[in-house]
């Protein structure tokens, strides 16, 4: 009886935490500050659970192996500036909309490219997994991509002239120039679109909480707190 008791009390325990996994290399929405995890996904996340009453455990895994390891249980939810897609939705449910971002297209400060149209024929640095891929191949059949791992070495290729462009989220981009010199945003904004945390479809009634917790923050005021703190340009 007494070793029944002792796993039910774990079991009931382990409900208390909330195992959220993130690709921290995204600033302004994750990322590594002298080792910590933080940005406005990251508080999101932990304002999200203490209004369920849970405790985050975070998991640091690679874009590209988010949705796959949501699906096969790695972790409950997966919250990384992933868009809302058509697409990703065929596999995953996502909570309302908390951030409405898009893509952008970044070039050296400069440029003689002045527009996306001017993408078609150049070298355009994407990052692996993410929604740019495919957008900058359909909208962009000329472009050269050149695909990388971490959003960091997109900047880097345009800032050493390897690549002539970017093609990033918009959160990411204004993060970068207000931290960095010798990169632009070219007008117009190429998509627009929303951020969703990622659950499975075999826990709707986690979805349900984390939406309805989303909501509470959103009526209290402290989800636009978030937005002003990370976003302080508006953008």
């Amino acid at each position: 009886v007494s070793s029944f008791a002792g796993l039910h009390g774990a079991a009931s325990a382990q409900t208390d935490v909330l195992h959220v996994a993130t690709d921290a290399t995204f600033p302004p929405m994750e990322y590594m500050d002298n080792g910590k995890r933080t940005g406005f996904d990251v508080e999101l996340v932990e304002a999200v659970a203490a209004a369920m009453g849970k405790k985050v455990e975070w998991v640091d895994i690679d874009f590209k192996g988010l949705i796959p390891g949501l699906i096969s249980k790695r972790f409950d939810m997966a919250v990384s500036a992933i868009y809302i897609t058509d697409e990703r939705k065929k596999v995953v449910d996502f909570t309302e909309p908390y951030f409405a971002g898009g893509l952008v297209t970044m070039v050296k400060a400069g440029s003689a490219m002045k527009a996306p149209i001017d993408l078609n024929g150049k070298k355009v640095s994407v990052q692996v997994g993410t929604k740019s891929v495919a957008f900058v191949k359909q909208a962009f059949p000329q472009v050269q991509l050149v695909e990388v791992e971490k959003n960091q070495e997109m900047f880097n290729l345009v800032d050493i002239g390897r690549a002539d462009a970017l093609v990033t989220g918009k959160p990411a981009a204004f993060q970068y120039m207000r931290t960095r010199p010798g990169l632009q945003v070219l007008e117009p904004q190429l998509t627009t679109e929303e951020y969703g945390m990622a659950l499975r479809k075999d826990t709707p009634e986690l979805t349900r909480a984390v939406n309805a917790a989303l909501a509470k923050l959103k009526a209290d005021g402290s989800h636009a707190r978030l937005v002003a703190k990370w976003f302080p340009a508006g953008k």
